[in-house]
């Protein structure tokens, strides 16, 4: 008898649990679908972030931007589609046709190339006319991206799937000409659940705001973000987090290179940090004290009344479907005990959700160990690459921006008399400023912090 009710626990437990899954499941799909907008609707929206219609989009692209736009989508309709084979007996049944994108032929233009550039669009109306029309017979996944800088102004950038955002961090520094920092980033905002991510350099930008769902107030910026790196630029605060502020603060550059190359030069050892963090109850403003331990495939934490053996310690989240996101004022909104929290979620949960995992730290430095830890532990030597690139980027830009300034401030010198002009040339007004700048005249401030 006992083991027959036995037996009926635990059909129940394993039915409660497919149901969870499938809650989760059906969740997740409609975050990433809204099956009550229209599928006309849903499609002309999929080509413009941070816009109300696809038009206005479009009206912000620079004049150079829509030509190269019209010419590269007209390329792409000129070429015929090849007809897809039968399929042959001896393939297997579960074998599907080739997506779209692999259906274009790589033809040479066609031959009536001539006839067809004299009916080229003209105006910035006509151009939009035929974007718009191009834009839905395109085989790539194109997005119309507006991005905010810190100082309030934006830029809008035409980004296809393929586009990496150590990619579009570049197409955004050559437009705005700034410094050559490694911290440069762009990162997503969510107003409703209060939280933000620095994308990754090696994600695809188009794939990231796929996720968003059709009436997300979501929003791209362009900011610096000095944490972006700090694992590399000061593995021991990772790596040593046991020894005291003295003891880190004397570690010199030799000491740091050596920890990263034991760390990230070949098997790659994740920081073993643990410790106490506040963990908030599913559906509940409440904040309970848990220890909790890092490991490479996820979190995991000592329930209620266990000890801190490794025999004890239960799983909490793995980090293969969720990415990491610092919050904003979440002891207003959840009476977190502190501000300095973190949330992990699935990239589709757009709004509240108890699959979404809340955790606050006690302070800022055990905020930035655990958020810095979780990346280095989720992207592994790919975060490293990242950051390799990012210098290598960053050294051009800085010897290309020196060898300019002195070809300018040399060309200045040997244009001017010094009899003429006894005082040497300011080369800073002349390249910001051709002329003489008005007397209210109010520099940009420099683009800040979200």
């Amino acid at each position: 008898m006992a083991e027959t009710e036995e037996m009926e626990d635990i059909d129940a437990m394993f039915s409660h649990l497919l149901g969870e899954m499938d809650h989760l499941s059906q969740s997740l799909t409609a975050a990433a679908n809204t099956p009550e907008v229209p599928p006309s609707l849903q499609e002309e929206s999929s080509f413009s972030i941070g816009f109300t219609d696809l038009n206005e989009s479009l009206n912000e692209l620079e004049d150079h931007d829509l030509d190269a736009l019209v010419a590269d989508l007209g390329c792409k309709s000129s070429q015929p589609e090849l007809s897809t084979p039968p399929q042959s007996s001896s393939l297997p049944d579960d074998r599907t046709p080739p997506p779209p994108a692999m259906t274009l032929a790589e033809s040479p233009p066609s031959s009536n190339t001539a006839e067809s550039s004299q009916s080229k669009p003209q105006t910035k109306a006509e151009k939009i006319k035929l974007a718009l029309e191009k834009l839905k017979e395109a085989k790539v996944r194109k997005l119309i991206v507006k991005v905010l800088m810190g100082d309030g102004s934006s830029k809008t950038l035409m980004v296809n799937e393929r586009q990496t955002v150590r990619q579009v961090l570049d197409k955004l520094l050559e437009k705005t000409h700034c410094d050559s920092s490694i911290d440069w980033s762009v990162c997503e905002t969510n107003p409703e659940l209060q939280i933000e991510r620095g994308f990754e350099d090696h994600e695809y930008l188009v794939e990231l705001l796929c996720a968003w769902t059709r009436h997300s107030e979501n929003k791209i910026y362009f900011v610096l973000r000095p944490q972006k790196y700090v694992m590399f630029t000061d593995p021991q605060l990772f790596y040593m987090w046991k020894k005291s502020k003295t003891v880190l603060s004397g570690v010199n550059q030799q000491a740091k290179e050596l920890l990263i190359k034991e760390h990230f030069g070949g098997a790659l050892i994740v920081p073993d940090l643990e410790g106490t963090l506040y963990l908030k109850e599913d559906g509940k403003k409440v904040w309970k004290s848990r220890y909790f331990v890092l490991r490479a495939s996820g979190i995991y934490y000592v329930p209620k009344g266990k000890t801190k053996s490794c025999s004890d310690l239960a799983c909490f989240v793995h980090f293969e479907k969720v990415n990491i996101y610092t919050t904003s004022n979440y002891k207003e909104k959840y009476r977190a005990p502190t501000n300095f929290c973190f949330i992990l979620k699935h990239p589709c949960i757009q709004k509240e959700s108890h699959y979404i995992k809340f955790l606050c730290c006690d302070n800022e430095h055990t905020l930035l160990l655990w958020v810095n830890s979780i990346r280095i532990a989720k992207y592994g030597a790919v975060l490293y690459k990242n950051y390799q690139e990012a210098v290598k980027r960053a050294s051009t830009l800085q010897g290309v921006d020196s060898a300019l300034h002195t070809d300018q401030y040399n060309g200045l010198t040997t244009q001017v008399s010094p009899q003429t002009n006894p005082n040497p040339p300011k080369t800073t007004n002349v390249e910001e400023y051709p002329h003489e700048p008005p007397p209210d005249f109010i520099p940009p401030p420099p683009p800040g912090h979200i």
